[in-house]
């Protein structure tokens, strides 16, 4: 609601444009004229205690002869530098009674009422507004921690957490899986050489009918981590180079043959061990009894056939032993035996396989059929 101003009549101002002169018309209206300390009269409204603005009226200036200019002066008019017959004049108060509605209810600024919330929406206020602790905007509503927001930051640190911790898993996963086996293949590539390197510089032994030469003194024991011996299993189409000792640092590339064991084709036991990896011993477990498994060493080809596969603890050494399972027994006849980890990544237990000696034959001979031969 819009309180009237002052009524427009022919005194000083502007007449038809809102503006009027003294009149006692303005007291019934609520305004009340008071002089100056100059004479001048102000006009206050009787119940606004709102300041009065001042103008300085005079004679109406002639209107321009373009009816442009006029059209843009016409509600500016030009005054004129006659203070002395200038008298004072104000403009009219406007009192709104429009009260703005409680908040949450404020209209939109497009005059539209704006729609209901919809379930599980949130209304935030974009200008910040005054409260009984200072103002309240929406970076400090937003921003401010609160219970949830804590547990909500901590599930998000333990599941992105969870993720790396998963994909290092996988990684690493692979890389035993397949990583090693490109690792295995290349070293076994070289072990191959250094081994026919090391039985090309071995002479041959000489057969003569004159009288038997002067014994000869029995060969050193073989260096850890050298190559001593082939070792091939048809079923699973798999071939490695043997290496002397079960250390780490030996079998990590190679399977590896107990030092204290016999060597291949002897009476005793054959004994090699080597990694549950793809590269190595992997399938291990697929060999049944009358599989076959070939050793090979300078000049021979021994043949070997499984008899028992079966899975042990750790502690049970004596599957190794020259008669496996008695370590106190004298051997009799040559044997071969396999032993890894198991079950597949891990080494709680271990998988142990036995096989006999069918036959030997010269490389002369050329490969047994076994391999193809």
């Amino acid at each position: 609601m819009t309180r009237p101003g002052p009524p427009v009549d022919g005194g000083h101002g502007f007449s038809g444009h809102g503006y009027s002169g003294h009149g006692d018309n303005d007291r019934s209206n609520g305004y009340q004229h008071q002089p100056d300390r100059y004479g001048r009269h102000q006009a206050h409204h009787l119940d606004d205690a709102t300041a009065v603005i001042p103008r300085f009226a005079g004679p109406r200036p002639a209107p321009p002869a373009d009816p442009h200019t006029a059209a843009q002066t016409a509600l500016i008019p030009a005054y004129p530098n006659d203070h002395a017959a200038a008298a004072t004049n104000v403009l009219p108060v406007v009192i709104s009674s429009y009260q703005p509605p409680p908040d949450g209810d404020k209209p939109a600024l497009d005059g539209h009422e704006r729609p209901p919330s919809r379930r599980g929406e949130r209304v935030v206020k974009l200008r910040p507004e005054r409260t009984g602790e200072g103002y309240k905007s929406i970076y400090s509503e937003l921003t401010r921690p609160t219970v949830w927001s804590r547990l909500r930051t901590a599930a998000r640190f333990t599941g992105e957490l969870l993720i790396t911790f998963g994909v290092i898993v996988l990684l690493f996963a692979g890389y035993e899986i397949w990583g090693k086996s490109v690792i295995v293949n290349a070293h076994q590539e070289d072990l191959s050489e250094q081994l026919a390197q090391q039985w090309a510089d071995v002479p041959a032994p000489v057969v003569s009918d004159g009288p038997s030469p002067a014994p000869v003194a029995a060969p050193e024991p073989p260096v850890q981590g050298t190559p001593v011996a082939g070792l091939y299993i048809p079923k699973i189409d798999k071939s490695w180079v043997v290496v002397e000792g079960v250390g780490q640092n030996d079998i990590r590339y190679a399977p590896g043959h107990y030092p204290n064991s016999a060597q291949p084709g002897v009476i005793g036991n054959f004994s090699v061990a080597g990694h549950r990896n793809r590269a190595t011993f992997w399938r291990l477990d697929e060999l049944r009894d009358g599989d076959v498994i070939v050793v090979e060493d300078r000049d021979t080809w021994h043949v070997y056939a499984v008899t028992r596969n079966h899975i042990v603890l750790p502690s049970q050494t004596e599957v190794v032993a020259p008669v496996p399972g008695d370590r106190n027994a004298k051997p009799t006849k040559a044997m071969l035996t396999l032993t890894t980890c198991h079950p597949k990544f891990d080494n709680y237990q271990r998988l142990i396989v036995h096989a006999t000696l069918v036959r030997s034959q010269p490389k002369a001979d050329g490969q047994p059929a076994e391999l193809g031969g």
